[in-house]
């Protein structure tokens, strides 16, 4: 070896590792700057990967609570359903602290039989158990829930508070906007960031164009409205800055977008469901008359479920519903799933809210183990999980998903963002703002709508597949059977990079 290898050779060693992967691998959509963050580059439109980071309880800026005992229960195998629901009311009736937290029920360990539902309506309310030691079985027929979080009523619009946004094109990843007439709005506020559906945008998304077949329902303007929960961070003229990105672009093609304040006075918060086995009865292999949702929630904030366990149950281990908003759940998983394996069932990990987060899970013989439905309204994560034995497809499920995270998925199944066509009473295009970031599956496709945005595949181990129907644009796909080292994971990165501008 020359003088000049080993001084080559020497300056290599010199250099981390990472940092040399980092500096080969060139990724047109995102890079490290000088500092070590991550900087993001804008395609010919100015869209860029969105800031995923503001996502679960409280977007990450508070760590969920160990919430104090206020009530302990044992089970007796007579009336354990009616036991816990009188402490869940006993417990609703105490004052909320500075935290907006009541106090924790614990149930200890032992087998508790549940013919219905637990229902939890109030905030602050925490329903512990003490691991796998506390079982909890569903024992009733018909398919219900477990464990059911609910609060009531719905979003309403502020009288006289709509403003149109008066740009031409907001970009996805901008979290500032400019509107006719900022003098109503204040920093603080909750707004709804409105994008109307119209006849000219589902025609150039061809879904109108479904092939039919029996069942289906061709697309409708009117069914695709789409709301943005946000809040006002700051104002400069009428220029508003929210809290979380735009995940889709505003388009004035395509009816642009609005802004107005709401109010949801009925959403509950502060609720915790952790370390505990849940379980159903079940009478067969295919069994469809027993406990369908472990843990269901819905018109709730700020809440999480971690360490929970589940087996048998017919859907999910954890369903968010389409009002839950900034959830975690983590380190919960999903086993035994018990049903026919056709649609509408064992969906582990379902997502229909916004601003949530599902980590550290795992799943076993399920279906579409981490999954969204129609007109999910994003960010949302899933990051770090597993699917093994999968009998069907990750991802967006159908019907226009925006603005999603896969980020360190792992599966032996096959991970698909496409246009699903007449699946269903006509799936179509299931999503947009759909990113993959170093996930590994047998197969996986990513395809692009043919307008309003981009789908990405970055650092994914996988054969790459043409999806169910050939012909479709072709996503951002980078580093196919590679790592993506700039950030090993992207939600992780951008959580850093968030909180160090703190």
């Amino acid at each position: 070896m020359n003088i000049k290898s080993v001084i080559l050779a020497f300056i290599l060693l010199s250099i981390p590792f990472s940092n040399v992967l980092a500096q080969q691998q060139k990724i047109n959509f995102i890079k490290l700057t000088k500092d070590g963050r991550l900087t993001y580059l804008s395609d010919a439109k100015g869209d860029i990967i969105p800031d995923f980071s503001n996502v679960g309880y409280h977007q990450g800026n508070k760590e969920i609570p160990h919430v104090k005992v206020v009530k302990e229960l044992i089970p007796n195998g007579v009336n354990d359903q009616q036991q816990i629901q009188e402490a869940i009311n006993e417990v609703a009736k105490m004052p909320l602290n500075k935290d907006g937290l009541r106090g924790a029920i614990l149930l200890k360990k032992g087998t508790y039989e549940i013919p219905g539902s637990i229902n939890i309506n109030a905030s602050g309310i925490v329903l512990r158990g003490e691991g796998l030691a506390t079982k909890l079985v569903a024992t009733g027929t018909g398919q219900h829930k477990l464990i059911s979080v609910n609060g009531d009523g719905k979003p309403k619009e502020v009288p006289q508070s709509r403003m149109k946004i008066i740009d031409a094109y907001v970009p996805v990843g901008a979290k500032s906007i400019n509107v006719s007439n900022a003098n109503n709005f204040k920093v603080g506020d909750d707004i709804m960031l409105y994008r109307s559906g119209t006849a000219k945008w589902i025609q150039d998304l061809k879904m109108d164009q479904i092939e039919p077949r029996e069942g289906l329902v061709q697309w409708k303007a009117e069914d695709y409205h789409l709301y943005f929960e946000r809040k006002i961070t700051a104002i400069n003229g009428n220029q508003i800055t929210i809290d979380n990105p735009v995940v889709m672009a505003m388009e004035t093609q395509y009816g642009g977008g609005e802004i107005y304040k709401y109010t949801f006075e009925g959403r509950i918060s502060e609720i915790g469901i952790e370390n505990m086995l849940l379980q159903s009865a079940y009478q067969s292999e295919t069994d469809e008359d027993h406990g369908w949702d472990a843990v269901w929630l819905n018109r709730v904030e700020n809440a999480w479920v971690a360490n929970i366990t589940s087996k048998y149950f017919g859907f999910s281990c954890v369903n968010l519903a389409s009002y839950s908003k900034q959830i975690t759940v983590r380190n919960c998983t999903s086993l035994a799933p018990k049903s026919k394996i056709e649609g509408g069932r064992r969906y582990s990990f379902n997502n229909d809210g916004q601003l949530n987060l599902v980590r550290d899970c795992s799943a076993d013989e399920g279906r579409h183990d981490y999954a969204t439905g129609a007109k999910v309204a994003g960010p949302n994560v899933f990051y770090n999980c597993k699917a093994t034995n999968a009998k069907a497809d990750i991802g967006p499920h159908h019907r226009w998903a925006v603005g999603t995270l896969y980020d360190n998925i792992i599966t032996d199944g096959d991970i698909n963002v496409q246009d699903r066509g007449n699946w269903g009473t006509g799936h179509g295009w299931s999503g947009v703002t759909q990113v993959l970031w170093n996930c590994e599956a047998r197969k996986v496709t990513v395809q692009n709508p043919y307008v309003s945005g981009n789908n990405y595949a970055i650092g994914i181990k996988a054969e790459k597949s043409e999806g169910r129907l050939k012909g479709r644009p072709d996503g951002n796909w980078q580093l196919l059977n590679s790592k993506a080292t700039v950030a090993p994971s992207l939600y992780i990165k951008q959580l850093e990079d968030r909180t160090k501008l703190k």
